[in-house]
């Protein structure tokens, strides 16, 4: 999985808007300024929009790499080897070619790097979003958990450009940071890792944010202005997860199917073809 080498996207991928950065050739062009460390489905979508809007940009989220820079999932899975398999390093410079182009960060796969972030960055302001641990565990049951385990995107991921650099990773990331069995051992994996923080970071300089506490906190923390008439945002709900999903999916099958049609394909394959993924993505 590690030490990939970076392949073009296709020009064929007409469907999706993924952009191609190879990470690996960047490096960094703003400082990071905040390490939002807080797991994912604690209100990290809301709080990098939160953070964007207070001038922090880009802030990186997983969505960077899902959907957005799909080769980031490179450099991401040789920051995997290099903590759970001791095969290659990763330190401040590859971070920096990484996140270079980012004054903030958050949700997963940074938290993984939690402690690894946070030597390279002292810096930074740390803060972390938090909830119920009952709450947080069922909504990552219905979302994450199920879009690391599914089986459509692991067949998307075996004909797709971008699909196949992220669910690799995101398989590893997922496997080895929950001990192989997120809904085992979870909840107790998310009591560590906020303890882990704590004792990571002074409580004075540590901020413990929950969605729903508004702007005054956030921004005091921060130290810049609240901004006016704006209601903090609320984005990337549990109902709406699974459906954005899977029109993802959908989207990169129809790259595929495009790419076998103009390489040239027979009318029957391409016909063929059509009507698997009709039946497998479209049928529900």
């Amino acid at each position: 999985m590690a030490f990939q080498p970076y392949t073009p996207k296709p020009i064929t991928d007409i469907f999706t808007n993924d952009t191609d950065i190879n990470r690996r050739e960047c490096r960094r062009v703003v400082p990071m300024r905040v390490l939002a460390l807080g797991l994912g489905r604690t209100g990290t979508a809301s709080l990098r929009t939160a953070l964007k809007t207070l001038g922090f940009d880009d802030c990186y989220h997983m969505m960077s790499a899902s959907v957005e820079n799909p080769p980031d999932c490179l450099m991401w899975s040789d920051a995997l080897a290099s903590k759970y398999d001791k095969k290659g390093t990763f330190g401040r410079e590859q971070w920096d070619s990484l996140l270079g182009h980012c004054q903030a960060v958050c949700d997963w796969p940074a938290v993984a790097f939690a402690k690894e972030l946070i030597e390279a960055y002292p810096e930074a302001k740390v803060l972390v979003t938090t909830r119920d641990v009952d709450s947080w565990h069922a909504s990552t049951m219905k979302t994450v958990n199920w879009r690391a385990t599914e089986s459509e995107l692991k067949l998307v991921s075996r004909f797709d450009w971008g699909a196949g650099l992220y669910q690799p990773m995101l398989s590893k990331f997922w496997h080895e940071f929950w001990d192989h069995d997120f809904e085992k051992h979870g909840k107790r994996r998310f009591v560590e890792y906020y303890d882990e923080i704590r004792s990571l970071v002074p409580a004075e300089n540590l901020l413990e944010y929950k969605m729903g506490e508004g702007w005054k906190p956030l921004c005091d923390f921060l130290e810049v202005p609240v901004p006016e008439g704006l209601s903090f945002p609320r984005t990337n709900d549990t109902d709406g997860f699974v459906d954005r999903c899977r029109r993802r999916n959908r989207m990169q099958m129809m790259n595929v199917l495009f790419r076998a049609t103009v390489v040239g394909g027979s009318l029957a394959a391409v016909v063929f073809g059509v009507t698997i993924s009709v039946r497998r993505f479209w049928r529900r």
